[in-house]
């Protein structure tokens, strides 16, 4: 009973009532009391204090050349896209000019037919007429129907039901053989420069990947289809890869084919490099 009345009338520790007492005596400020360390305490307060100032001054200063570095920064923008946007129209009237030219070298009389002809070669022009349209597909156990397999899980083009590039190219030469003016697989515009190659398990023409099925689209007179039916790269050859690879395909006539002009090709000259001892001027 006498510890419990201890503890209630004594409720917080001596130490910590002598602790209390000394700070108590000491003072709650922890402000230096001696002169040297009010002299010290001040000193410490002006240096703070003219730091701050420098500081403030320095940034004040510096405002002015950020702002002159910004607005410069600005103006060379502005520049830029002025002379972007000038480049550009610059070079949309020297477009209009170009096309201008060519109409007009077609419209006149020298030498305007062998331009179209060279044109409509190198596929340089959307082309229109009747032709042939020759669609090839795998075999239905080549499993790339729809091209939901993937390339990786079967044989590649050493399975014997899957269309080559090589088979294409064969195709393609059989159509220009029959008499074909213009050719084109699956939209792609074959020109003097095109090629037909594998990458892989993909065929690129113009160096774009086809898809299943290939439609080969081809502009060319009357006799086209008989033509192609019976030569030994095109409707025969087709016929046999049928026949011993279930590779399906079928040849249709058309009265009028649309095909877009071929992709540009950057055209690079070549020179004999000079002889030693030479000097060119």
């Amino acid at each position: 009973m006498s510890l419990l009345l201890n503890v209630a009338e004594h409720s917080l520790d001596e130490g910590y009532a002598e602790a209390a007492a000394r700070r108590g005596a000491v003072g709650s400020s922890r402000l230096p009391t001696t002169t040297r360390g009010r002299v010290v305490f001040g000193v410490g307060l002006a240096l703070v204090a003219a730091l701050l100032a420098m500081g403030v001054s320095q940034v004040q200063a510096n405002a002015p050349v950020a702002a002159q570095e910004r607005q410069a920064l600005i103006d060379r923008i502005n520049t830029a896209t002025s002379a972007a946007d000038a480049a550009q129209q610059q070079l949309g009237q020297l477009q209009t000019q170009l096309a201008q030219a060519q109409a007009d070298a077609l419209a006149g009389k020298g030498g305007s037919a062998r331009l179209a002809e060279q044109q409509l070669v190198s596929g340089q022009t959307p082309v229109s007429g009747p032709g042939l349209q020759v669609t090839v597909d795998d075999a239905a156990s080549a499993g790339t129907d729809l091209n939901n397999a993937s390339p990786r899980t079967n044989a590649g083009f050493g399975n014997t039901g899957r269309v080559r590039d090589s088979d294409l190219q064969l195709v393609v030469n059989a159509l220009w053989q029959s008499g074909a003016e213009a050719i084109a697989i699956n939209d792609e515009r074959l020109g003097n420069l095109s090629s037909i190659r594998a990458a892989g398990d993909a065929i690129l023409v113009n160096n774009s990947p086809l898809t299943l099925p290939y439609t080969i689209q081809a502009i060319g007179g009357p006799g086209l289809q008989q033509a192609f039916a019976g030569n030994a790269d095109g409707g025969l050859y087709l016929a046999e890869l049928n026949k011993g690879y279930q590779i399906r395909y079928s040849t249709t006539s058309a009265g009028a084919l649309q095909l877009p002009a071929a992709p540009p090709v950057r055209l690079i000259n070549a020179q004999p490099a000079p002889s030693k001892g030479t000097t060119h001027p």
